[in-house]
C-alpha cells in the first residue's frame, strides 16, 4: 500500500513532533519531512516530494501565506491543509486564494486532522466545523473586509497590525521597503482607509488583531 507522503510546516518543534507520533501510527500515513519557516519549507518539499503539506500560518520569520504559494509554485500537484489557530475569515479567504485545499481550526480532533489529510490526498476541500461555519456567515452577510486584496497584500496588511515596521517587513518578505509602502498605500486605497490609526481599528473590528472594545467604539 502506498503511504500518503506529508509535510509538516509549523514553526513548533513540540507541535511537529506531536502530529509526526500521530500520523505516523496510521498505516497509511508518513511524514517525510519537517519544516518551521516558509524557505525552509520550499526546500523540504523538493527534496521529500510529499503529497501532502500541513501548515501553520504563523511561520518563523515568515508566513503560512508565503508557504503555500512558494511550494505550490514549485510542486502544482502539491495538496496544503491549513492547520491554525487563526480562525477570522480574512486568514481563510486568503489561504484558500493562496492555493489551500483545506483549512482546519487546531481546536479539532486528532482524528478528524488524519481524516481530512486523506480527504486533501484525494483532491477534496475540507474545513473543520468552526470554519466551515465562518465561511458560512460571511457568505451570508457578504462582508468579506478583505476580499479585494491579493494575497500578499494581506500578508503586509498582516504584519503591519501586529506590529511590524515597514523595514521588518520588507526584510521578512524580502522585498524593497519602498515596495512595502507602495503596498500599504494601496491597501490603503483599496479598503477605504487615510491613515494606520483607521486601518488598525478595520483590521480589529474584523478579527485581525485584538484591541480593547473601548477603543473601537
Amino acid at each position: 500500500m502506498n503511504r500518503i507522503r506529508i509535510l509538516l510546516v509549523d514553526d513548533h518543534a513540540v507541535v511537529r513532533n506531536g502530529y509526526r507520533r500521530l500520523l505516523d501510527a496510521e498505516p497509511d500515513l508518513l511524514v517525510v519531512g519537517e519544516a518551521a519557516r516558509a524557505d525552509e519549507a520550499n526546500e523540504v518539499m523538493l527534496r521529500c516530494q510529499p503529497d501532502v503539506a500541513v501548515v501553520d500560518l504563523s511561520l518563523r520569520g515568515s508566513s503560512g501565506f508565503e508557504a503555500i504559494r512558494g511550494m505550490l509554485a514549485r510542486r502544482a500537484e502539491l495538496k496544503v491543509l491549513v492547520l491554525s489557530m487563526h480562525e477570522e475569515a480574512g486568514h481563510i479567504t486568503q489561504a484558500l486564494r493562496c492555493g489551500a485545499l483545506g483549512y482546519l481550526s487546531k481546536h479539532c480532533e486528532p482524528d478528524e486532522v488524519i481524516d481530512a489529510i486523506r480527504r486533501v490526498a484525494g483532491g477534496k476541500r475540507v474545513f473543520s466545523a468552526e470554519i466551515a461555519q465562518i465561511i458560512a456567515c460571511q457568505a451570508a452577510a457578504g462582508d468579506g473586509a478583505f476580499d479585494h486584496l491579493t494575497p500578499r497584500e494581506f500578508e503586509v496588511l498582516r504584519m503591519l497590525v501586529r506590529g511590524e515596521s515597514s523595514q521588518a517587513i520588507a526584510s521578512s518578505m524580502q522585498l524593497s521597503p519602498k515596495t512595502i509602502l507602495n503596498y500599504l498605500s494601496l491597501i490603503r486605497q483599496k479598503l477605504g482607509v487615510d491613515n494606520d490609526f483607521k486601518l488598525l481599528h478595520l483590521a480589529a473590528r474584523h478579527g485581525l488583531l485584538t484591541l480593547d472594545p473601548a477603543a473601537c467604539a
